[in-house]
């Protein structure tokens, strides 16, 4: 396959492997040759029910594709619920539980086959995934969130193998009590640059106050004085002549009058 015949699409990628295969191999081969023949049919017949694709299922692996993350995720869940009910009357060491991993990301196609990271990070989420559990990506949480009626618990960014960015990772809690909870998610750390100006910014208002409070208490404003001048000391004489009218005060204590 050359550069020039490389097509790309968009998909939603599932990804699922039986958690502890190589035990249950070990402790009975046949058994869990014909258990895995079974479940296998399962998981393609919902996977076709919603409109998914098995691109491929070496081993006890599969890799699916769906157009939609809606229906990926339904997928997954109606799976995992269905394989639950199949494996509750196995003794604990012989239940057969697959994890499921779900990425919605670019792809490249040759074929029916598709490769790239958006494969390989749906690979990477499964193996974060619990026995019976589904793990899906931040790009396919924040398409399914409001979607699908389900809770999900932030799990962080996490650092996979062979994956040059830390990925968002969410796991899947299909319990009805569950339904619409987001638990662990915080908010987003600002950005270096964003920090930088926060703290110049606090700086300048710091600063700011501090010149304020300065000038009102410790150099108050005064007005300008202003030097007097004769002219205005002095005042303007009348242009008649006036006579001024004094009150006489009785400095002798006798009130009579003469």
């Amino acid at each position: 396959m050359t550069t020039q015949d490389v097509k790309r699409k968009l998909t939603a990628i599932l990804s699922a492997d039986v958690k502890g295969y190589s035990r249950l191999m070990g402790a009975d081969e046949e058994g869990t040759l014909r258990t895995l023949t079974a479940y296998r049919e399962v998981i393609a017949t919902l996977i076709q029910q919603h409109r998914g694709r098995v691109v491929n299922a070496p081993g006890d692996a599969l890799l699916a594709e769906f157009e939609s993350v809606v229906d990926a995720v339904k997928s997954a869940v109606e799976i995992q619920r269905e394989l639950a009910k199949r494996t509750a009357d196995f003794p604990p060491d012989r239940r057969m539980e697959y994890r499921i991993g779900i990425n919605l990301g670019d792809v490249m196609v040759d074929g029916d086959s598709i490769y790239g990271d958006g494969v390989n990070i749906a690979a990477r989420l499964e193996s974060l995934a619990e026995g019976g559990g589904i793990c899906i990506s931040g790009t396919a949480f924040d398409q399914v969130r409001n979607k699908v009626n389900l809770g999900y618990e932030y799990l962080g960014e996490q650092t996979v193998k062979n994956i040059a960015l830390p990925v968002r990772a969410y796991r899947v809690l299909m319990e009805p009590e569950s339904a619409g909870k987001l638990i662990g998610e915080k908010k987003a750390k600002p950005r270096q640059w964003q920090k930088m100006v926060l703290i110049a910014v606090t700086i300048l208002i710091v600063l700011a106050a501090a010149i304020a409070v300065w000038r009102l208490y410790l150099h108050p404003t005064r007005p300008p004085v202003e030097v007097a001048s004769k002219e205005k000391m002095a005042f303007p004489l009348p242009d008649k002549p006036s006579i001024a009218v004094l009150p006489f005060t009785n400095m002798s204590g006798d009130s009579k009058e003469d």
